[in-house]
């Protein structure tokens, strides 16, 4: 019988499904940022050769994460646009749930989902299995390939004797890019609307709710609806796009 998950037992029983896998694993997901126990998981199941399909639903992948499952041969990617489903499937089990597969969702959002067994409940298992094979048949494989681009050294102010420090980039973007300041993506750059479509959907509402990325440079730095950019970035525009008000 199919049995109830909140946060913590989704973690749980996804991780337990990954490392009880043997020849399947198929995780879908519209988002993608895998922390380090998911990785290393993924990894000992290329040791037993067990196929692994992930099926994301963002056109922009994170570069680190495209550089990792570029090196494990294992693992098939996928793109699949209008991905929406969380659901993750081996040959013996699946999890339906709301949890990316996304670092920060694991750790900071409140999620629920349904475990269940195929030896326990083989009906509703192979129609999982039936629309989790739907999916990854119209979705598009993912050729990986990373492009080192050597940045700019950016240039220094001397601001007092002995007090050498790097003038932040000044990014004072296109109407196109801005960034998601919870997963990083690449939006429409409005500092009053600094998340995109997946990501407001699970905000809390909460505008002091901590977020982990710059509106405008996309650089990692601590962030929240009412202040969706590091300091450099609104000083450099703080007169050309409107902003929140404090």
């Amino acid at each position: 019988m199919a049995k109830f998950l909140d946060t913590t037992g989704v973690s749980y029983h996804l991780q337990q499904l990954i490392n009880r896998a043997n020849d399947k694993l198929i995780l879908l997901s519209p988002y993608l940022k895998l922390n380090e126990r998911v990785k290393q998981a993924l990894l000992d199941r290329e040791v037993f050769k067990t196929n692994i399909r992930i099926v994301y639903g963002k056109s922009e992948l994170q570069p680190e994460e495209a550089e990792w499952m570029r090196k494990v041969k294992s693992i098939r990617l996928s793109f699949c646009k209008n991905l929406h489903a969380k659901c993750y499937l081996s040959e013996s089990e699946a999890i339906v749930t709301s949890m990316n597969l996304y670092e920060f969702s694991q750790v900071n959002n409140v999620e629920m989902g349904i475990y269940i067994s195929k030896a326990e409940d083989p009906v509703l298992y192979q129609e999982i299995v039936e629309e989790v094979g739907r999916i990854v048949r119209m979705s598009e494989d993912v050729q990986i390939s990373i492009e080192r681009v050597k940045l700019k050294e950016a240039p220094v102010v001397v601001s007092s004797p002995g007090l050498v420090k790097a003038k932040a980039e000044q990014a004072i973007a296109s109407e196109s890019s801005g960034h998601c300041i919870r997963c990083g993506d690449t939006i429409r750059l409005n500092p009053m609307y600094p998340y995109c479509r997946e990501c407001y959907d699970d905000w809390s509402g909460d505008d002091e709710e901590p977020e982990e990325y710059c509106h405008i440079c996309g650089n990692e730095h601590s962030s929240s609806k009412v202040k969706p950019s590091c300091y450099p970035c609104f000083k450099a525009n703080r007169n050309k796009l409107e902003w929140p008000a404090a």
